[in-house]
């Protein structure tokens, strides 16, 4: 199978995949066979490829971000190629953590092919009740991976705007939300 037939597959965009090719990164074997040609060899002999494998999930809040979920994508291939694993989707979203109205999210986690879903950070999956997703994915026999457990103090401080911003605009109103939850978080020293 081409590169581009390849990336279209696993929900790659092919300029992607062909730079995960340049860089060494890519998570399955490929060759150039010609100038403008890249085969990638997703199954060798007639023995059937396994069931299940990675659910690779990358996930920014907002589009001035849009250049990490590149970072993050390319991080979460080579941990895949590093240890082997066998990637069978491959989703990113630009949405917040704090809904549940992310369709990429889901879509992968419904994906009975996914048997081990891979992040980068917990928060990248939901900012809450990640704990629950992950009972969820065990009670049927599949896991969450999270590459480095340590979260990002900007995103958290981030986080907590939002969400007193949200108490806020119930309590007072859309108009002066956003500067109560700024005085409220000055207040408790973290402003």
């Amino acid at each position: 199978m081409n590169l581009t037939e390849w990336a279209k597959t696993q929900g790659v965009h092919p300029q992607t995949a062909y730079r995960w090719f340049r860089e060494g990164t890519l998570p399955v074997p490929a060759q150039r066979v010609g100038p403008r040609t890249i085969l990638v060899n997703i199954a060798t002999g007639t023995t059937p490829e396994p069931a299940g494998g990675l659910g690779l999930y990358a996930r920014v809040s907002s589009h001035d971000q849009k250049g990490d979920i590149e970072r993050q994508l390319a991080r979460l291939s080579v941990w895949a190629a590093r240890v082997g694993g066998r990637v069978v989707r491959v989703e990113s979203e630009i949405a917040s953590g704090m809904n549940g109205a992310r369709s990429k999210a889901r879509r992968l986690l419904a994906d009975p092919n996914v048997t081990t879903v891979v992040v980068e950070h917990k928060d990248r999956l939901g900012r809450v009740n990640v704990e629950l997703v992950e009972a969820a994915l065990s009670a049927s026999g599949r896991r969450l991976v999270v590459l480095d457990d340590g979260e990002a103090e900007d995103d958290l401080a981030r986080d907590m705007v939002e969400v007193l911003t949200s108490f806020c605009a119930r309590l007072y109103g859309r108009r002066s939300a956003k500067n109560r939850a700024r005085k409220a978080l000055e207040a408790a020293g973290h402003g």
